[in-house]
């Protein structure tokens, strides 16, 4: 019968980046045997000093006798250690053919906002990579030679072979009880680990607001209540482990003593097969029967850490298909249509954008204006193709933004989010996006936005580290940095989310010129704004309110109509007080004379 196929894809990677390293799992599980079988050499050069030495007297058998078993000791050793080796390669092979796949879908996940999208995947893969290399495995496969030990002690005797039995199932039923009690407890424990640590980076991220407002108390009291649930699962699991260890434990030991007493009292019935030292061997051979058992159920905790950091994985990377290879398009010229969007945050049901349509040409500014929450950080996510739409599309050139393979359209796109993100690293790098870094191309887009000097000021100038997120530079200069950097290589389109809300009266006139320079260039901009600074490098303006497009058209004949709506809203205001107030003064006694 053959065995049933496997899905192939990405929920079957982990299988198969284990399954690649094949040759040397079957290398380290011969190499297992032959050191369990070797193990048996104390046995042996007990029952040959026993039998042999003994009877005959002779140092010289003695002294040969004692130079194999050390060389033996010595080739135990070299093996011990090239299968600890053979198992080190495996989790660094397995790694190696996961974590770039990892790497895409974490970064993925945490761009639509879905579950892990955060460090913890990469927390898995290293707790899985250093579990190949534990304890627990190699008792996995000194496995056989315990099943040979036990099929010696059958040989010496089946009484013998029938007690070491009993005690192999009972230590094999307290691995089943450890599961049973302590998986539920560690896998709860897990999860609060993970909820803690995610919760303390957060703090992290945000220590001058919970400072600055006195927060701190708050934070730590609900933090250390996340902690203590992890430690208080934790430590009930530990408790079941310690009690099922410490019973296994006992009975290796126990087994050991029994079945020398039992090998004697076959022997005194005379059932016993070579003689008095068959009885030490018999201890010795009962315990090799149990040790990997014993060491499994010691090492349940790991086991179970392995198997649920192995199944997170394997969620993670099935629930993400592995993208296609896609016909690679034309450099883009700059024609953009929004065709009537309907979108909102990923994972999230009620939209936040309904029925947007507009477009821009090349050489065009779109300035999109609107209230808070209008959705224009939304519309801004969508035109770079980093969330999807529910409806309607978003083209350039004719060509689906969100499908266009980012590592192809990168580059003719420039991007400025509305919050700035800069990444450990030189300015140059930033500025490159961390690509090969064209030095000549770096001082165009810098001086584009009006920092070459700035830049070249500060101590290594280019080569200045600004630290995580940009910690050396004031927002200001982070703010243009973003924008040297999504202007970097000329881009053809370019989407600014609130591109001056850092930025001083000298940065908001730098702004300016690069917006002229840009529609010089033939570059289409989409600059998302609140304030009107920005308007006289407009040609067109986008008006959202709650989602829709309040108005949209050239730039004149929108502030018009805005001006005139405004107006006529004024009026009726006025209208509408003005008749307030003479039914107030009507109300008033003695007004009818």
């Amino acid at each position: 019968m053959n065995p049933p196929r496997q899905p192939s894809g990405p929920t079957s990677l982990l299988r198969d980046a284990l399954m690649s390293q094949r040759p040397l799992m079957i290398q380290a599980a011969w190499i297992s045997v032959a050191t369990g079988l070797l193990a048996l050499t104390p046995s042996w050069f007990m029952f040959e000093v026993y039998g042999r030495v003994l009877n005959s007297r002779n140092a010289t058998t003695l002294g040969m006798l004692v130079l194999m078993v050390l060389g033996v000791y010595v080739v135990m050793e070299l093996l011990d250690l090239v299968r600890a080796r053979a198992l080190h390669r495996i989790g660094e092979q397995f790694e190696h053919k996961v974590r770039a796949r990892l790497f895409d879908v974490a970064f993925d996940a945490n761009l639509r906002r879905a579950p892990g999208g955060s460090p913890q995947p990469f927390t898995d893969l290293k707790t899985v990579r250093d579990f190949i290399s534990t304890p627990a495995v190699t008792a996995v496969l000194d496995t056989p030679a315990a099943a040979v030990c036990l099929l010696l002690l059958f040989a010496i005797s089946p009484w013998l072979g029938v007690l070491a039995l009993i005690g192999a199932m009972l230590q094999a039923g307290l691995a089943l009880l450890t599961e049973k009690r302590t998986m539920p407890l560690l896998t709860e424990a897990i999860q609060s680990s993970i909820q803690a640590q995610a919760y303390a980076n957060s703090t992290l991220r945000n220590t001058q607001v919970i400072e600055s407002m006195g927060m701190l108390g708050q934070i730590r009291a609900r933090w250390l209540r996340t902690q203590r649930r992890f430690l208080a699962k934790q430590a009930m699991a530990s408790d079941y482990g310690g009690m099922t260890a410490t019973t296994a434990k006992l009975i290796q030991t126990m087994q050991s003593s029994m079945l020398l007493g039992a090998a004697c009292w076959v022997m005194l019935h005379d059932g016993l097969w070579g003689g008095a030292g068959m009885l030490i061997v018999a201890s010795i051979l009962g315990g090799r029967v149990l040790q990997p058992l014993a060491q499994l159920v010691s090492q349940w905790r790991l086991l179970i850490g392995a198997r649920d950091a192995y199944a997170r994985l394997d969620q993670l990377l099935g629930k993400a298909p592995e993208k296609t290879d896609q016909m690679p398009l034309p450099a883009p010229t700059g024609v953009l249509t929004a065709e009537n969007l309907v979108a909102g945050a990923p994972g999230a049901a009620a939209p936040i954008l309904r029925g947007v349509t507009f477009n821009a040409r090349p050489g065009e500014v779109v300035a999109v204006i609107g209230p808070s929450a209008a959705g224009k950080s939304t519309l801004a996510r969508l035109l770079v193709g980093v969330w999807p739409a529910a409806a309607g599309k978003v083209r350039l050139d004719g060509a689906d933004i969100y499908a266009w393979n980012k590592a192809e359209l990168g580059p003719h796109l420039g991007y400025l989010p509305q919050f700035v993100e800069l990444f450990d690293g030189t300015v140059a790098e930033n500025i490159a996006r961390f690509g090969k870094v064209d030095m000549d191309k770096v001082r165009e887009a810098a001086q584009l936005v009006g920092m070459t000097e700035t830049i070249e000021a500060l101590p290594q100038g280019f080569e200045t580290r600004i630290g995580d997120d940009g910690a050396v530079l004031s927002g200001g200069q982070r703010q243009r940095i973003g924008l040297a950097r999504a202007a970097y290589g000329n881009p053809t389109f370019l989407v600014l989310d609130e591109p001056n809300a850092s930025l001083d009266e000298a940065g908001e006139k730098a702004l300016l010129q690069m917006l002229h320079a840009l529609k010089a260039r033939r570059a289409t901009v989409i600059a998302i704004t609140h304030r009107t600074t920005l308007l006289p490098a407009a040609d067109k303006l986008l008006v959202l309110n709650e989602g829709q497009v309040a108005s949209f058209g050239p730039r004149d004949e929108v502030l018009a109509a805005l001006k005139k709506a405004n107006d006529q809203a004024r009026a009726q205001m006025e209208a509408i007080a003005q008749k307030a107030a003479a039914q107030r003064v009507q109300a008033l006694p003695g007004s009818a004379a």
